[in-house]
């Protein structure tokens, strides 16, 4: 049962201070790869303990997002994304003084879990104040738009500012923007909000939670311990059995984590599966092209941050035209399309030199990966959340952002195994930078396969008679919620 109150306003602003939310999400997820060297330098990090600069955000805000956005749904999602972004500019300030790796790393950690309540709540209010239509298609368009470019933006916005002023300053003008955007939220968010009523599967979120940490910790691990180290296999081992507990735990509940009416919904499943492979190459991404720039091109940091303006632009291209390619030829025909788009994009990058440049080898592959990764995201969240009812829809926002952050993590884990398996093979007779290449190559040639055949998944399980997802009109819904 849900229950709302309050007085309409205008969405624009709010639909602003809610996408600057995911913004400021994104941007932290990948602000830190260019500065990771003058990070680890500047506080006595290890080689594990730089990892784990990135890893600890990562894995808090993959681990929580489901406790995040069913948090949203009891309390109220206006209540959590406030909480969110306080908790998360005060982490930020935290990762920006910090003097020894234990605070760094607690820092980070405390932002994934700021982000984890950030990210549900957010996307449940945006579907709240647009009802399914051509308003919450735009609307959809937006967030992709800004997700997509947060990413980006992150590794522009490292880069300058690790060589202007300092990588502490990556984590002042987090905490800035996160702050701005906590006082946009106040102001144009309304306090009412939508809430279902019923008790917090605390043992069902203790679950999942702990299942999710142990295997992004062991996927994260594998990337440097190998696959068969006895910390990662007992973490597989964890993960298993922890979820068979939820199993268990959630058909005896009343009010289970995850009810079986959000999988009866739509094309939620469809959504969650498709979005899941689409984060193991997204996040992946982001990992390896700096690397290659910076590694092989020679870029500087600032130099491998305006690399990926052209990558964001067509990106919010991209995130703009999705519901408009929607409304002309359907849900299903534009994911697959976008999809094909991001695999040529990424085939195109397999074929990158040791001696090539980023004009020859970076720009054209960039532009078509932004227009495909931002088209699949807008059509895959749609997808995700299509059919829901109002009072879950927090932790529909959850799932989606779940199943992508899980998925990037294995895919991560898996491609850079891949990457350093050939680079180590490459190497026993070629030059350093070749035996790098080498291992690029096969990481985006391997992503590249992964997309394509995600394409014709896609094909299959979204197809279903009716209007595109983000488009479909709901003649229930006839006014704007308040909360």
């Amino acid at each position: 049962m849900s229950s709302t109150s309050g007085t309409t306003r205008s969405p624009g602003p709010t639909l602003a201070a809610l996408a600057g939310a995911q913004f400021t999400v994104m941007l932290a997820t990948s602000i830190v790869n260019v500065a990771l060297p003058q990070i680890r330098a500047g506080v006595g990090l290890s080689d594990s303990g730089t990892t784990w600069v990135v890893n600890a955000y990562g894995l808090a805000f993959g681990a929580l997002l489901l406790a995040g956005g069913r948090a949203a749904d009891l309390l109220g999602r206006r209540t959590v994304l406030l909480g969110g972004l306080t908790l998360f500019g005060a982490a930020s300030v935290a990762a920006g003084v910090a003097s020894s790796p234990g605070i760094l790393i607690a820092a980070r950690a405390v932002q994934g879990l700021g982000a984890a309540a950030i990210a549900p709540a957010a996307l449940a209010l945006v579907m709240d104040l647009f009802p399914s239509g051509p308003g919450r298609g735009r609307a959809l368009g937006v967030w992709g738009a800004v997700s997509g470019a947060g990413g980006a933006t992150g590794v522009l916005l490292g880069g300058v500012l690790t060589q202007a002023l300092g990588w502490r300053w990556i984590f002042h003008a987090v905490a800035i923007g996160a702050f701005l955007v906590l006082a946009a939220a106040a102001a144009f968010v309304v306090r009412t909000s939508v809430r279902e009523s019923g008790r917090f599967d605390v043992l069902g979120t203790a679950a999942v939670t702990l299942a999710l940490t142990a295997l992004v910790w062991g996927l994260t691990t594998a990337r440097r311990s190998g696959w068969t180290d006895s910390q990662v296999l007992g973490a597989f081992a964890v993960a298993a059995v922890l979820t068979v507990a939820l199993v268990l735990i959630e058909r005896r509940h009343p009010n289970p984590l995850l009810p079986p009416r959000l999988f009866g919904a739509g094309r939620v499943t469809a959504g969650n599966v498709l979005m899941a492979l689409l984060g193991s190459v997204w996040i992946a991404l982001f990992f390896f092209l700096p690397l290659y720039q910076q590694q092989v091109l020679g870029s500087s940091p600032l130099l491998t941050g305006l690399g990926q303006l052209p990558l964001a632009a067509a990106n919010m291209l991209g995130s703009t035209l999705a519901p408009h390619v929607s409304r002309r030829i359907g849900a299903t025909a534009t994911v697959t399309a976008a999809l094909f788009t991001e695999a040529a994009g990424l085939l195109w990058l397999s074929r990158i030199s040791a001696r090539g440049g980023y004009l020859a080898d970076v720009l054209g592959p960039s532009i078509l990966i932004g227009l495909g990764l931002s088209i699949a995201f807008v059509q895959l969240t749609a997808l995700s959340v299509e059919g829901v009812d109002r009072q879950d829809s927090g932790l529909a926002g959850g799932l989606v952002n779940t199943t992508r952050q899980v998925g990037g993590a294995i895919g991560l884990a898996v491609l850079a195994t891949l990457a350093g398996t050939a680079t180590a093979r490459t190497a026993t007779h070629q030059p350093h930078l070749d035996a790098l290449t080498a291992g690029y190559r096969t990481a985006f040639g391997i992503s590249a396969a992964v997309l394509a055949a995600t394409a014709l998944l896609a094909a299959g399980l979204t197809r279903r008679g009716g209007a595109p997802a983000a488009e479909a009109p709901d003649p229930a819904s006839t006014t704007v919620p308040t909360n």
